[in-house]
């Protein structure tokens, strides 16, 4: 049976691998709301320049799930580090901003092959009762390059504005090279072969979506929309609003970011677990979705540098806890669908990424505090829907029973 226990070896490589990758996107946000101001274009673009990456992820991440149910994890994850690692070089040496849509393009597809064979490979080395400390160390080790990741890139920033998204690159290639070389695969010939030969086409994503509202796990698909969604208002716009409000510097935001990704590696590294362990998945959902959504509000308030370093502390434990939560639930109810579900994941986050960053950023050029607004109010509608996740839960533990 598969277990941590088996295979800590290739989980360590898997964490590794998302750290490098996480590192590299770390690198550039203190910098990229400098950066694009360059091109003279205003929050609307800035929200477009997002939802195109989520866009893409969002096309090609069912196409990802079923490709790593039939040709196994590892070279989905080669593919998307391949394209993450293209998509920063383009975006480095980009001269017109259509370069830089081109470039969030394919990064979009390179996430879209990246995330959720990563998140299957979790669930085929771990059993049921450990698969949320193995999405908890996953999520840690994406966090730890965030807490990196912002403040070299505020560092390399005092060297040029491009030098961050040419560093970007280059780790991206380093971890494109480990995984190659050391990732082993976990997903079996035999179980590669019966899916090849599966009969049953998969739908269109489209039609994948109309599927999923009749599913017993939709309304975590839905929360994972939601959660997203309010994420997204915060990050898409943040850097433009702390820099326009209160003129901060890459190195201001990368102090915020750096601490706020810190507090999230240690909460999904030694809290996660056994906060799931006593309360369940529902009241963790509840209880992270109205602090988020009590944070966001609360941001619009701050007047110093510190309040809104706090704020986003806050946040940012928040959203640590939710997200592993959330991944948790659908990975026990997808069964022997790990791919396909984990892809079903991934196109409802990357629908959250898309409508965010949109509505952010027109929002944004109307009143830049609107976005906080907006993303408040829509993390606590998601409190109240926890309600009926939990009448579903335990339908589908009967159902399975």
């Amino acid at each position: 049976m598969n277990s941590l226990k088996n295979n800590r070896i290739p989980l360590v490589i898997l964490m590794v691998n998302m750290f490098i990758a996480m590192l590299g996107i770390g690198l550039i946000i203190p910098v990229l709301p400098i950066f694009v101001k360059e091109f003279g274009v205003d929050g609307t673009a800035m929200g477009y320049l997002i939802a195109i990456f989520a866009l893409t992820q969002f096309l090609f991440s069912p196409f990802a799930g079923e490709f790593s149910d039939k040709f196994g994890r590892k070279k989905p994850i080669i593919i998307g580090l391949v394209g993450f690692t293209l998509s920063q070089f383009i975006f480095a040496i980009g001269t017109d901003i259509w370069m830089l849509y081109a470039s969030r393009f394919i990064g979009g597809i390179g996430a879209a092959f990246l995330v959720p064979p990563m998140m299957a490979y979790v669930a085929d080395i771990t059993t049921e009762d450990e698969r949320g400390k193995g999405m908890g160390y996953l999520g840690a080790y994406m966090s730890l390059g965030f807490v990196i990741g912002p403040g070299i890139g505020g560092f390399l920033a005092e060297f040029g504005t491009r030098i961050p998204f040419y560093s970007s690159a280059a780790i991206a290639t380093v971890a494109t090279i480990l995984s190659f070389l050391l990732l082993p695969e976990t997903l079996s010939l035999d179980i590669q072969e019966k899916a090849r030969h599966n009969s049953k086409k998969r739908e269109t994503i489209f039609v994948q979506i109309y599927a999923s509202f009749n599913k017993s796990y939709f309304i975590f698909l839905l929360l994972i929309f939601m959660m997203t969604f309010g994420l997204a208002n915060f990050e898409a716009v943040f850097g433009l609003y702390v820099f326009e409000k209160f003129d901060f510097t890459p190195k201001d935001i990368s102090i915020i970011i750096t601490f706020g990704a810190l507090v999230g590696v240690i909460i999904q590294s030694l809290v996660v677990d056994k906060v799931l362990s006593k309360f369940g998945e529902i009241r963790v959902i509840f209880w992270t979705f109205l602090i988020s959504s009590i944070s966001l509000l609360a941001l619009i308030f701050a007047g110093s540098f510190t309040t809104i370093l706090l704020i986003t502390l806050v946040f940012f434990t928040a959203t640590s806890l939710v997200r592993p939560a959330l991944n948790t639930q659908l990975s026990i109810m997808a069964g022997d669908e790990q791919g396909f579900v984990a892809g079903l994941n991934n196109m409802y986050f990357s629908i959250g990424n898309m409508a965010g960053p949109i509505f952010a950023g027109i929002l944004f050029d109307i009143n830049i505090e609107f976005p906080y607004v907006l993303g408040s109010f829509v993390l606590l509608v998601s409190c109240f829907m926890t309600i009926k996740s939990k009448s579903t839960k335990t339908r589908f533990s009967v159902e399975s029973s």
